[in-house]
């Protein structure tokens, strides 16, 4: 934090408990934030990190426990109240209309007015006004979907600035994005930090929680754990008070990649030049039984596009695809899962989890989708179905018959993988099952993937983490511009040398 920057709370939270029917989400909870600041708030899924930025922006009512806002007591009943604060969220999947132009998304509703008209010059004038003063210069009159996510969340924030913003809240602003542009959001956080503005970071990024944060507050179990300067807090120490526990070494993982794998017989899936005009170019791919593949490259490279030809969630109009040895046609996702394919889609929420289905029902989709609507799923199969995966993942809470909505997303992620496991799939195609989780939930995936894949489950896994990839997989496909550029041996290259492959690896050169 920069040495002139004032150090006054602008929010002061204290004793903040929220009940919902059957757990205590919040147990009297203090939270500061300072004006010229970037505090991280940290914790497993299910901490209690949401709940209590919800409280902060008048989603939830508190059950006690007082919010003051620059001095004053403040009662929010909606998030309007949070607002007229000066308390203003941009959440991870951005809330603004794709089909409105960036000018008039940033001052939806607070349009300048010229009697009972719109003045749209004004409008878009004071739109680019504000863009500029987050270092931007953007056409204010294009079409928002014309434009990256990472500009679309600065166009969130220039929308959050519109209403003189005195605290922000970033909640998973980087998920989606790539290095470069984590640099140029960072870039405008710190501009508006040196402005004066209360930054509140959400991210399970360790390191940009620690390359942007001045202080971080732990939660765990929906109690406060501490609050702390990030040079006061080593990363191993911050893993520690979020999970509880001493976060067993992930490196023991590598004996899996180490393993050898038998590729003598048949694949248990082979895609040759497999693909699809304008989507993928034409690729191959063999994988066999117990076999990690990992998929490499940045955001964009193909990675989704190839393992959803794989699965038939997109039709391929050229290549053809083998599972044990004969020539199938994939046209469908239930036509995969009656060859023993599986596959958990990144976007967990619009393609995986059905937030309004309890856990229980979840689960047991998968073995419903494979055996076909007349062939009903017993009462109690189902029971003894749901029980088992809810104990071998570590589903909490353990309540079968809990929503999945109200579930946190690593929780989401693991009721995913056991619907799919519960099918008995010979494949599991994993694009992403980690991101935007937390470690502990993390680490959970990881081990589970490395116990399944020992036990002969083959592994497709996509990963923007890299050191995950390379911690998981035995072998690596490489991407790039929506071509496979390559294949590594994950024993025989380290992360540097991935991270080099994948930028500078020539066109037709040796793989």
């Amino acid at each position: 934090m920069p040495a002139d920057t004032p150090r006054t709370a602008v929010v002061e939270m204290t004793g903040i408990t929220i009940r919902f029917p059957g757990v205590l989400a919040l147990d009297d909870v203090d939270f500061s934030l300072r004006a010229g600041e970037v505090h991280s708030l940290m914790g497993e899924n299910g901490a209690g990190k949401s709940t209590l930025i919800k409280a902060l922006t008048g989603v939830y009512p508190i059950d006690a426990g007082r919010i003051v806002v620059s001095g004053q007591e403040r009662v929010f009943a909606s998030t309007a109240d949070a607002q007229s604060a000066g308390i203003s969220t941009v959440y991870q999947e951005v809330n603004l209309s794709p089909n409105l132009s960036v000018g008039e998304n940033i001052m939806l509703g607070h349009e300048p007015r010229r009697g009972r008209t719109i003045d749209w010059k004004a409008a878009h004038r004071a739109a680019a006004g504000h863009l500029e003063s987050l270092g931007q210069s953007i056409d204010t009159r294009s079409l928002l979907s014309s434009h990256s996510i990472a500009l679309q969340q600065l166009v969130a924030i220039s929308r959050a600035m519109v209403l003189d913003a005195k605290v922000l809240i970033l909640d998973e602003p980087t998920s989606s994005l790539d290095r470069g542009e984590v640099e140029q959001l960072f870039a405008v956080i710190r501009d508006l930090r040196d402005k004066g503005v209360a930054i509140l970071f959400v991210s399970h990024f360790l390191d940009q929680v620690y390359e942007i944060s001045d202080r971080i507050t732990v939660l765990r179990n929906g109690a406060l754990v501490g609050e702390y300067a990030v040079a006061d807090l080593p990363r191993n120490a911050l893993v520690t008070k979020m999970i509880g526990r001493e976060l067993d070494d992930l490196a023991a993982l590598s004996a899996v990649s180490a393993r050898a794998i038998d590729r003598s017989g048949t694949p248990v899936l082979r895609a040759s030049g497999i693909g699809r005009r304008g989507v993928l170019e034409p690729a191959d791919l063999d994988i066999y039984e117990g076999e990690v593949v990992g998929i490499a490259g940045l955001l964009g490279s193909g990675r989704t596009e190839l393992v959803r030809l794989l699965y038939g969630a997109d039709r391929p109009d050229s290549g053809q695809t083998d599972v044990a040895g004969a020539a199938v046609r994939l046209t469908s996702p239930r036509q995969a899962i009656e060859h023993g394919i599986a596959f958990s889609s990144e976007n967990r929420r619009a393609e995986g989890i059905i937030a309004d289905l309890t856990v229980a029902e979840n689960i047991v989709l998968g073995i419903q989708a494979r055996r076909g609507a007349l062939r009903k799923v017993g009462r109690a199969e189902q029971d003894a179905v749901v029980s088992e995966y809810i104990d071998a993942l570590g589903v909490r809470p353990a309540d079968p018959d809990m929503l999945a909505g109200n579930l946190s997303g690593g929780n989401q992620q693991k009721v995913l993988l056991g619907r799919w496991l519960a099918t008995a799939p010979e494949l599991l195609i994993l694009d992403e099952p980690t991101r935007g989780i937390d470690v502990g939930a993390k680490a959970d995936i990881q081990r589970k993937v490395a116990e399944l894949s020992e036990q002969g489950l083959s592994v497709v896994f996509i990963s923007s983490e890299l050191e995950e990839v390379l911690r998981l997989a035995q072998r690596v496909v490489v991407m790039r511009d929506r071509r496979r550029i390559g294949e590594l041996d994950s024993n025989d290259v380290d992360l540097d040398g991935l991270i080099d492959y994948i930028a500078n690896k020539a066109e037709g050169s040796a793989a």
